[in-house]
This record gives C-alpha cells, sequence and structure tokens, in this order.
C-alpha cells in the first residue's frame, strides 16, 4: 500500500470514527431525537435531529481534516494553503450535499436508523472525497504555479 494511501486511510479513519461519534451523542443525547428549532432567530425553520447531528460533526472535523489532509497525507504539496483551504471547502461543500441527500434518503425515505444510515452514507462520501482530494485538491495547477510546469 502507498504511503500516501496509508496516511489517508488513517487520518480520513481517525476523522470519520471521530464525524460518526459526534453524530451518535448529538443524535441521541444532545438533541434527543427530537426535532431542532430556532424560535427566536428562524421561527419557522426545524431541522430533522439527524441532519442536525450530522452539521455538529461537520463544524468538528471539517478545519480537522482540512489540516490532516494538507500537513499529513498531501505532504508533497507545492500550493498555497489559501488556494488548497478554497479548493478543499468546495469538495466538503459537496459532501456536505451528498450526506445531506443521502441521509434524508435513507432515513426519511427509506426509513433507516439514523446511525446506520450515517455508516452507509460515510462509505459513499469518503469514496468520493479521496479521489476529489487527491486529484483536485491537493494536486498544483500548473497554470497557477509556474514552478510545477515540467
Amino acid at each position: 500500500m502507498p504511503l500516501q494511501t496509508f496516511r489517508y486511510a488513517a487520518c480520513g479513519g481517525f476523522n470519520t470514527s471521530l464525524d460518526i461519534s459526534l453524530f451518535f451523542v448529538s443524535y441521541n443525547y444532545i438533541f434527543k431525537r427530537e426535532p431542532v428549532c430556532f424560535p427566536s432567530v428562524f421561527p419557522h425553520l426545524i431541522i430533522s435531529p439527524h441532519i442536525a447531528a450530522f452539521l455538529v460533526g461537520f463544524l468538528v472535523t471539517f478545519p480537522i481534516g482540512f489540516y490532516l489532509s494538507r500537513y499529513v497525507v498531501f505532504q508533497e504539496t507545492s500550493v498555497r494553503k489559501t488556494t488548497q483551504l478554497t479548493k478543499y471547502f468546495s469538495v466538503v461543500l459537496f459532501c456536505l450535499i451528498l450526506n445531506y441527500g443521502f441521509l434524508k434518503l435513507f432515513v426519511d425515505a427509506f426509513g433507516w436508523y439514523p446511525t446506520p444510515s450515517k455508516l452507509v452514507t460515510t462509505v459513499f462520501v469518503v469514496a468520493f472525497s479521496y479521489v476529489a482530494q487527491k486529484y483536485f485538491t491537493f494536486t498544483p495547477n500548473s497554470k497557477s504555479d509556474p514552478e510545477d510546469i515540467g
């Protein structure tokens, strides 16, 4: 197994485990499986507990995932951090949409339990994320990085 793939698996495994743990704790103990509403700010906005739990996990694992990817997994990149962060955010935004869509499908349409739904969703999202991060976020763009032309 290539070292970069191992590092991605180890860092991604840690971050994914953290995400699923945060999801489980948030869903079961913070939101207590009840819809979440914000009556003083958004009186008509009600968020499903599984979507709220997913958002809690995202807020914690997004920055951790970026720093692990930049400094542990894809160390040999020469792309500026701000460029990578922008690309990383765009990939993560798409992953956010995938997570939301799969959770709505599995929990709301299929009637599956939220935590197993999150696990299945994670398989699809991690596969997409690895390919996108490797070939988009942490790959130098030769047009903007003259030193990488060769």
